[in-house]
């Protein structure tokens, strides 16, 4: 379990660094035990705890959407939400979750700084204002996260991710992945 946290969180520092620049290492907190996870963390070192009386952006996650959430979006879509799928267009060809739209993770961060006609033209959809509802999902949840964490760090603000994502989706509407 551990190896896949700190393999989730590399990918996530590696997408949201600047592209011709290291990102500095990450200074784990004392409590921290590389072969124990049975450590209780400090309150000031928990997730969501602040700093200066500033939230840490590090420690933001995007709220959760369960399964019967994101199917009640799907059934009514509303210009005001969107439902961005993370995966790679390869990924994308076994199917989706209806009416969602798709920008890989691969090309994310960029893209939220093209200007509104050249998103549009890439993409085939209007770029999603800051203050728009943004569900993001993937394949199992990871990759969502992220695309999460990025969008905040570019002034998204009403994020959420369902992080069942494909694998919950398809299991529960009875579908097996590369027959729809």
């Amino acid at each position: 379990m551990f190896s896949r946290t700190v393999a989730s969180h590399c990918v996530r520092r590696s997408l949201l660094a600047p592209s011709r620049t290291l990102a500095p290492a990450r200074r784990f907190p004392s409590y921290v035990r590389l072969n124990s996870s049975t450590a209780n963390p400090p309150a000031s070192d928990k997730p969501g705890a602040t700093s200066g009386g500033k939230p840490s952006l590090d420690a933001w996650a995007p709220p959760i959407l369960s399964y019967e959430q994101v199917k009640s979006k799907t059934e009514q879509p509303s210009p005001d939400s969107y439902l961005i799928d993370v995966r790679e267009p390869d990924e994308v060809i076994q199917g989706s979750i209806p009416s969602s739209v798709n920008i890989p993770l691969s090309v994310l961060p960029g893209s939220l700084h093209l200007k509104g006609e050249e998103f549009e033209k890439k993409f085939g959809f209007k770029k999603p204002r800051r203050n728009q509802e943004i569900v993001f999902y993937c394949r199992s949840g990871v990759r969502a996260a992220t695309a999460g964490d990025i969008a905040k760090k570019n002034g998204y603000e009403k994020l959420y991710n369902y992080k069942g994502s494909w694998l919950e989706w398809v299991q529960r509407e009875g579908h097996r992945a590369g027959t729809l």
